[in-house]
């Protein structure tokens, strides 16, 4: 009971202050008298308390006990958000600076190649760059082989609609997966099954069976820091799925778009085990550099280049050359290398964190995943809570996350939200968990929705 006791100190304590029964500067009762009113041990009560003064609720007095601060109710501490919703990049770790010089030194060394049509492929001094920098994470390719596009959306999309030389139509996709996939294969009404992606991984048998019987053109898989779960396949799971696809006539399209945050470094991508052509690579620079550079490459079979360069070529002749000169630069100057190397320890403390306060907070029953790198992870939440009911009580609180519905094919694959620690604060990881963690134990007890109990005030 302890478990859920310490929940209702906070809330307890929430609520008189919100109730002017407790008042700035103003001590609380003593941790036994609390202990006796909540029925429970006084080491229950000082969690409680201690995760009010983490918050900058309370404060301690050495020998006298808790106090309320001050200004808890100032404005600019209500003011707080915390948003695990959103998945760009910490904006703290962004090189806006040192990619502006990148931006000044393309123009000046290309001009003229950088304001014409282009490349439909994209610029070759990007594509040789990329050969060496792709080494780096076991990508061994040619120039050639490299098709430069407009974010990895855009690769996505091309690869959904264009046709493949197996002359199969269905795609098959991890469930869950990125809502991005879904709404494409959805909007162009492309044929598509789903096979579950737990955080125990994936069922063999059934891919196996899928890649037989199913007419499968390709498999849409992330195979680590996977979007929302969070999972890895481990280097022989890859390599099985390679050889179930070159079995059956299968391609794989391989969306590795944090591959530079996985932590181990004995981890290969699929690509690496492919010795028959049968994996598309889509690398994005998106959620590990700069959003809005819209950049990705896509490291193709020869036989694909033809038909991908003509759609490419019909959906927009070629992408910004201004941002992929700057970013040739960015990556041969060795900006990129330390800006990943930064970016990476901020993710990794950040992950860390937030496993932690799963740990520390969520009820035994709950389950979540937990990753060894990147920056998504899950909570599967337990029978009668409902994702819908808690991303509303969350947002009440002023946290935000994602209902996990729309990254499957139909909503009714049970009740799961989805953490994004990318943008979010450290010192709030762990409180938008505690909050998390008592919107669930409300709903798990029934409990009618009170705003003056359950919505805090910082």
């Amino acid at each position: 009971m302890s478990a859920t006791k310490y929940i209702h100190i906070v809330d307890w304590v929430m609520h008189e202050l919100d109730q002017n029964r407790l008042h700035s500067g103003g001590k609380l009762p003593s941790v036994r008298s609390l202990a006796i009113q909540f029925q429970c041990s006084k080491n229950t009560v000082v969690k409680a308390l201690e995760v009010l003064k983490q918050r900058h609720i309370l404060y301690t007095k050495e020998k006298s006990g808790y106090f309320v601060v001050d200004d808890y109710k100032k404005p600019h501490m209500s003011d707080v958000q915390i948003d695990f919703l959103s998945a760009g990049p910490d904006p703290a770790v962004l090189p806006y600076e040192d990619f502006q010089h990148c931006m000044n030194q393309a123009i000046d060394r290309y001009k003229e190649q950088l304001f014409t049509y282009n490349d439909v492929k994209g610029l070759p001094s990007l594509r040789n760059e990329l050969v060496c920098y792709l080494q780096n994470l076991q990508i061994f390719t040619k120039t050639d082989h490299i098709v430069i596009t407009s974010g990895s959306q855009q690769a996505l999309h091309i690869l959904s609609l264009m046709p493949f030389p197996n002359g199969k139509k269905t795609i098959l996709i991890e469930q869950p997966t990125y809502f991005g996939m879904i709404d494409v294969l959805t909007l162009h009404r492309i044929p598509t099954i789903g096979i579950s992606l737990s955080k125990h991984g994936i069922d063999f048998e059934e891919l196996e069976r899928t890649f037989k019987t199913g007419d499968i053109k390709f498999f849409y898989t992330v195979p680590r820091c996977h979007n929302p779960l969070g999972h890895h396949y481990t280097n022989a799971e890859k390599k099985k799925i390679v050889s179930l696809a070159e079995k059956y006539d299968v391609y794989i399209v391989e969306d590795d778009y944090l591959g530079e945050l996985d932590t181990d470094p004995k981890a290969d991508p699929l690509y690496a085990h492919d010795q028959n052509d049968r994996v598309m690579y889509v690398k994005s620079f998106s959620k590990v550099f700069l959003p809005g550079l819209r950049l990705a490459a896509v490291v193709l079979p020869a036989e694909l280049l033809p038909s991908f360069s003509q759609y490419k070529f019909s959906a927009d002749f070629n992408t910004s050359p201004l941002t992929q000169g700057a970013l040739e630069i960015y990556l041969r100057n060795g900006m990129f290398h330390y800006h990943i190397q930064r970016a990476k320890e901020v993710y990794a403390t950040k992950l860390s964190l937030a496993t932690d306060a799963c740990k520390t907070y969520l009820p035994l029953d709950v389950h979540y995943t937990k990753p060894v790198s990147g920056f998504y992870l899950t909570i599967f939440l337990p029978e009668r809570v409902k994702a819908e009911r808690l991303t509303c009580m969350l947002a009440e609180r002023d946290v935000q996350v994602a209902d996990t519905s729309r990254m499957f094919l139909s909503h009714n694959q049970g009740e799961a939200i989805r953490i994004s620690i990318s943008q979010v604060d450290q010192q709030y990881i762990s409180e938008g968990i505690f909050h998390i963690a008592e919107c669930i134990k409300a709903l798990q007890q029934n409990a009618t929705f009170n705003p003056l109990s359950l919505t805090s005030k910082r």
